[in-house]
């Protein structure tokens, strides 16, 4: 079996070197991961030029493409994304608008390029919140194409109206951590038999 290779999307609103909670959760799943033989990378969406649109290259200095090639040769991605108003980031959504962009994607057997792609979601927020902006995010991996494991999703928020970021929080939630391990278990085990055993032709 090859090695398999994730990709997570860091949705933050907060461009580098500034710190982000989404992006620590985002890398504890990578590290989860690495413990099923899953490589792969963080990616920081606003540290690149990603154009609003719904096509695969918007043009004019377009960075989308670049990150959907990592997203090509991944089979598991990540969303990590922070909660605002109860919302999934702007960023988030962003991200989501231009994967509406691979319903038009197809292989030479007429199947979707992401049907053998596992999707999961991280979320951190200091509000209530995490299964609402689950919910949207995995349904619309889901759209376009991914499968969902069981459990595929992990989060922390903080006391409501609080303004602890997970990043500060001390030592860290055995609940959070545990939903990371499975969620990286789950991930990993639906990646390989859809390696093994593709969904059928269209």
């Amino acid at each position: 079996m090859p090695t398999l290779r994730a990709l997570v999307l860091c949705c933050t609103l907060k461009p580098s070197p500034a710190p982000s909670s989404a992006e620590l959760l985002g890398r504890e799943v990578l590290a989860a991961l690495a413990d099923h033989d899953v490589q792969g990378e963080v990616v920081r969406v606003v540290d690149h030029r990603v154009r609003f649109g719904v096509s695969t290259d918007e043009g004019d200095g377009d960075e989308w493409p670049a990150i959907r090639a990592k997203l090509m040769e991944s089979q598991i991605l990540v969303v990590a994304t922070p909660i605002w108003l109860g919302q999934p980031s702007s960023v988030c959504k962003m991200v989501l608008e231009r994967l509406d962009a691979e319903l038009s994607e197809t292989d030479e057997q007429g199947r979707l390029r992401t049907y053998g792609k596992v999707g999961a979601v991280a979320v951190v927020g200091n509000e209530d919140g995490a299964h609402h902006v689950t919910a949207e995010v995995l349904q619309a991996l889901n759209d376009v194409g991914f499968s969902v494991a069981a459990a595929a999703s992990t989060y922390w928020v903080g006391e409501a109206m609080g303004g602890t970021d997970y990043r500060d929080a001390g030592p860290k939630p055995e609940t959070t951590g545990a939903a990371t391990r499975t969620l990286a278990r789950n991930a990993a085990h639906l990646a390989q038999l859809l390696a093994a055993r593709p969904y059928p032709s269209s």
